[in-house]
């Protein structure tokens, strides 16, 4: 059993006519792999095989093959003959396979050879035709994060990509012997993806790995679609291509994003890499040091401890230029002029306590405190409006405020000092 070339063109309407059935596939969408060929006229009343046996097929029937496709009759489950070359087609019972592969490679004379029937025992014959187009938009994604080793980083990164790829059926004998369920009329991508899926990634996972070997950053895996659909592609060769028949055509990364810990990494060491710059650092530094002079103010500590912390870390940062040591010293001296203050026991201090004995700072010159807890300058209190009290002095040695309605002392009672009111 075999087919004879009747036409490679359209022969109107007159063709399904002439010969007793006329077979074409059936629908098929960008997304289909397999599918049964359908009789054109099967209901039609012109048709001369209404009441034939159901998958038998008449000697003399024509079957259609269009573009990029191939069609396949099979009898009893076997390959008995193909055609991927276009056109019109003739059942004959009585003619050897004529085995026309069109576009496709000779080798698949070959699959031919190891899955063909060994003998004409018509009980169900059928023709499928497989898609041999590029199969597109087929989706991934990592359900795991993949490893990579980045030199640039010098550190082991964890990712995640997704994206599409699409595959194209080189052999489809192959193809359709180990890759199609049997009695199965019509196949979509999606309906065999699982465990080519699971293999998809672990390819990938190869792959990726071999451009962490060269010494690529992760960063431009996703302009690489080309040569790493060609490493997968090497990658799955015994599986893919030898045994089923296909191959990948292209992989499109669409994103690739990080572990927690590796964005960290990632944020550190760039981070790291731009205070390696004299210029970037200089810059980092001065804003630093703007923001330390603002918050200095409002240091419960005094201003000083916190110019002190500032300088502390400035000399741990590699370098810390002359410039912004010259503001540092400036500012640090400022601090002490305008922010110092010595206690009675003697200690200098620059926080709101003395260090030593725990005392108060004592108030500015000239200010005294009203019933309303408001340190204040004028005559009048500017929170409550009461006037100053008349029988009060502030001590010229530590800036206390005593109180006169006993009587002026003679020392007085915070530090001890001769009593000398201001």
């Amino acid at each position: 059993m075999g087919i004879i070339k009747a036409a490679t063109s359209a022969l109107g309407g007159s063709l399904a006519d002439q010969w007793l059935e006329v077979i074409e596939p059936d629908d098929m969408s960008d997304q289909t792999v397999f599918t049964k060929g359908v009789m054109v006229r099967q209901n039609d009343k012109r048709g001369s095989n209404r009441k034939g046996t159901a998958d038998v097929i008449t000697d003399g029937s024509v079957v259609h093959v269009y573009e990029n496709m191939m069609m396949l009759l099979v009898d009893g489950g076997k390959i008995i003959d193909y055609s991927a070359e276009p056109g019109y087609y003739t059942v004959k019972n009585d003619t050897a396979p004529s085995m026309m592969n069109g576009n496709l490679r000779e080798s698949v004379q070959e699959s031919f050879f190891r899955f063909k029937f060994g003998g004409v025992t018509p009980q169900k014959q059928q023709v499928f035709y497989i898609n041999l187009q590029e199969i597109k938009g087929i989706k991934f994604g990592t359900a795991t994060p993949l490893q990579y080793f980045d030199n640039f980083y010098n550190a082991e990164l964890f990712l995640r990509t997704f994206g599409t790829y699409s595959i194209r059926i080189t052999d489809p004998l192959a193809f359709y012997a180990n890759a199609i369920p049997k009695n199965l009329d019509r196949v979509e991508i999606q309906d065999i993806n699982d465990q080519y899926l699971a293999e998809f990634l672990t390819a990938l996972n190869t792959s990726i790995n071999q451009y962490s070997a060269q010494g690529e950053r992760v960063s431009f895996l996703t302009s690489k679609s080309m040569e790493l659909a060609k490493y997968m592609a090497d990658a799955l060769d015994e599986d893919w291509t030898k045994l089923r028949g296909m191959e990948i055509v292209s992989v499109a990364i669409a994103s690739i994003s990080y572990t927690d810990d590796s964005q960290k990494l990632i944020n550190m060491r760039n981070q790291g890499a731009m205070l390696g710059d004299p210029n970037v650092r200089e810059g980092y530094v001065q804003g630093a040091v703007a923001r330390g002079l603002e918050a200095a103010g409002s240091n419960t500590g005094g201003a000083m401890n916190a110019f002190m912390g500032m300088n502390m870390g400035g000399q741990n940062l590699a370098g810390f230029s002359q410039a912004n040591q010259t503001q540092m010293a400036q500012a640090q001296a400022a601090a002490k002029t305008t922010d110092t203050w010595t206690c009675a026991c003697g200690t200098e201090n620059t926080g709101n306590f003395c260090q030593n004995c725990g005392k108060p700072k004592p108030a500015p010159v000239g200010t005294w405190k009203c019933e309303c807890g408001t340190e204040n300058t004028g005559k009048f209190c500017q929170n409550c409006g009461k006037p100053k009290p008349e029988n009060e002095a502030t001590c010229s040695a530590c800036g206390a405020v005593i109180s006169l309605k006993d009587g002026t002392p003679k020392f007085c009672p915070e530090c001890g000092k001769a009593f000398v009111a201001k």
